[in-house]
């Protein structure tokens, strides 16, 4: 059967607990009730540990197979990620978010949803040896909660042996997956450019060094980088995606700065990139007689799938949603995850599951699709119980 007999019969029970946490959205490290819902969850379906504050308010759980022994066969991590984001919702759904300003718009209300109607089967039946820990993560969007959680030693207190991660998919056919071995989400730094010059009046420009002119021409000149610095069979993009310049509209401005994100698919592209744009960011200010000054802020690493792993997930997934429906040469994205500091501390995969035809992340329309639970879930418990098979 594709799709686990008792997920099936979970599926109201998952998209009761998924609605409610749509409904009640929360920020980064802000995520209380979301986290005081999943530890309660957590007790009531039997796991034998429950730790709370692991990245100051992630949540993890333990359930030990049919052995039930500590520190006996291997331990396989799963992880969901729990916060929203800063965005007014515009689905008009009875379950709309009911925080202004807040929504769930990245589908993490259902990945942790999905995670812990798997914890409940799990608990409910322990048909694996070993132990499977449940990782409930704050803090994905932006925040680098993956590497808060590795930080307050997640990995080493929970005996983590590999470590696994789901990610909902619009555009992707309910009941599909898509994976693949090796980069499969981009690094994602940030760019800050201070640039000096020299104010003015806007009808004597030649008495001045005009700062928006020079950050025009900064935000020309980085694009070469993508185009003629990085190999053509290479993946970058830099993108300035703010502008702070003037306060009025006959002044030429004595400062402007400009900010965004540079992404990459490879460390050594990565450091080609923050190389490159030093130079071309000093060296265009300089020709106009103006001073400019980057802060190159790395963030979120390549997310790299571990091969070995990867076949494990694969066949796992084809199990649950048949060999059609799995992608196992899905194209990376120059989005990033902060799954990716998990998996370069133990060897794990990265999947998407199909979200159907839905907007797309981070939109006000967005919402995720409950008709993905059964497929999402039913993953886990597979996952879980041929890995630890005994």
């Amino acid at each position: 059967m594709p799709i686990v007999n008792r997920v099936a019969d979970l599926h109201a029970d998952i998209t009761a607990w998924r609605r409610d946490l749509h409904a009640h959205p929360e920020l980064l490290y802000e995520v209380h009730r979301t986290a005081a819902a999943v530890a309660e969850k957590l007790k009531a379906f039997g796991c034998d540990e429950v730790v709370t504050g692991i990245g100051r308010t992630g949540v993890v759980g333990v359930i030990r197979g049919r052995k039930g022994r500590e520190g006996e066969g291997r331990t396989i991590g799963l992880r969901a990620d729990m916060d929203a984001l800063p965005i007014e919702e515009a689905t008009g759904l009875s379950y709309k978010s009911t925080v202004p300003g807040k929504m769930h718009a990245c589908g993490h209300d259902g990945h942790t949803a999905m995670l812990l109607g798997a914890a409940r089967y799990l608990a409910e039946t322990r048909n694996f040896e070993g132990t499977a820990v449940v990782i409930f993560q704050p803090a994905e969007e932006g925040g680098a909660g993956g590497k808060a959680m590795v930080e307050d030693g997640l990995m080493t207190r929970f005996g983590i042996d590999e470590v696994y991660g789901m990610h909902n998919y619009p555009g992707m056919p309910v009941g599909s997956f898509g994976l693949r071995a090796g980069p499969i989400m981009a690094a994602a730094d940030y760019i800050t450019i201070d640039i000096e010059g020299v104010g003015a009046h806007a009808a004597r420009p030649h008495l001045g060094v005009d700062t928006v002119l020079v950050g025009a021409h900064i935000i020309t000149a980085i694009q070469s980088i993508a185009s003629r610095n990085v190999d053509p069979l290479k993946s970058a993009v830099v993108s300035i995606t703010m502008v702070r310049a003037g306060t009025a509209d006959n002044v030429i401005p004595q400062t402007v700065q400009l900010r965004g994100t540079a992404r990459s698919l490879e460390e050594g592209v990565r450091e080609l990139i923050e190389k490159r744009l030093h130079m071309v960011v000093e060296s265009t200010a300089a020709a106009f007689g103006a001073k400019a000054k980057l802060t190159y802020r790395r963030n979120y690493p390549v997310l790299v799938n571990h091969e070995r792993e990867t076949d494990y997930a694969a066949a796992v997934a084809m199990e649950v949603a048949g060999v059609k429906h799995v992608d196992t040469a899905l194209a990376p994205m120059m989005g990033a995850e902060d799954f990716s500091f998990m998996l370069n501390e133990r060897p794990g995969a990265f999947i998407w599951v199909g979200n159907g035809n839905s907007a797309g992340l981070h939109h006000p329309e967005y919402n995720f699709n409950d008709d993905t639970i059964p497929y999402g879930t039913s993953y886990w418990v597979k996952l879980v119980e041929t890995r630890l098979a005994g």
